[in-house]
């Protein structure tokens, strides 16, 4: 990491230890954006359930499709690092780095990635001048208000000619308990997600909807979820059968063979966007 740069309120050159994990922000606020104690879950179930699953497929994809000779990758919000490992295991040859504001979630992710550089850090703080050949997000950008100030911040962090890969919720009319639980900002239109993403210097090359050809039955999940329930278990969505598991991973292993031949679903229960900085 030899482009660290100094900037207001984020630790420079010489970045301060926080359980034992790097910090290159700091004022961190830990307060608000996520449960942490929902890491836990995750690392016990992400690497069996079909959404995760399938979602990885598609970034891999994606990152191997757009940016062939990408050396260097970051994950902001590397979460339990199940993204970052399928990555790793995928494609050996990236370096690869990873970060999150909280270090419950990183204590996961070094479970899953002993080899990985990970590090403590607020995404709307990046301490780094054309680092990374890509830079990745993945369920991360709804949780902050200041998105646009994070898009600029990845920018600046990405080398001439690399670009940014995002995955976030799709369409206001989905919203649920689901997300207020998630502590979700918004979930995102496709043209004020494009307009957030150009406004900070990226080319979009790639925007599809994915999760579309299951989103009649996310609809009907959402609707039962409208109303508050003090016993809303947000787990539910996890605790699904064997069989049904497998055959909605099988549809969104079909829809991906539609993606990979040129198809952009317009709409979708999330968004995959890929860009560029020229």
């Amino acid at each position: 990491m030899k482009n660290l740069v100094r900037l207001p309120g984020v630790v420079g050159y010489e970045p301060g230890f926080n359980s034992g994990y790097r910090v290159l922000s700091s004022n961190l606020d830990i307060n608000r954006g996520f449960e942490a104690n929902f890491f836990e879950l995750l690392y016990e179930l992400e690497a069996g359930n079909f959404w995760f699953r399938s979602r990885n497929r598609l970034i891999i994809w994606a990152l191997q499709q757009y940016f062939p000779k990408a050396q260097s990758f970051l994950e902001v919000g590397c979460g339990t690092g199940y993204v970052l490992s399928g990555i790793a295991r995928s494609l050996p040859h990236l370096k690869l780095h990873g970060s999150e504001i909280f270090s419950d979630g990183l204590a996961f992710a070094a479970k899953r990635l002993p080899t990985v550089e990970l590090f403590q850090m607020d995404a709307r703080h990046i301490p780094f001048q054309e680092e990374y050949d890509v830079i990745g997000a993945f369920d991360v950008l709804e949780h902050i208000q200041e998105d646009g100030k994070v898009l600029q911040e990845m920018h600046r962090a990405i080398r001439p000619g690399g670009g940014l890969l995002l995955t976030v919720p799709q369409h206001p009319w989905l919203w649920s308990q689901a997300d207020s639980y998630a502590h979700h900002v918004r979930r995102y239109r496709s043209q004020d997600l494009s307009q957030a993403i150009e406004q900070a210097g990226f080319s979009i090359v790639k925007m599809t909807s994915f999760v579309s050809l299951l989103l009649p039955l996310m609809l009907l999940s959402r609707l039962r979820q409208r109303q508050p329930d003090p016993n809303y278990d947000p787990t539910a969505e996890f605790k699904i059968s064997d069989w049904m598991n497998a055959a909605l991973e099988n549809v969104l292993t079909m829809e991906l063979q539609f993606i990979r031949a040129g198809v952009s679903f317009p709409f979708g229960g999330s968004l995959l966007v890929v860009a560029s900085k020229p």
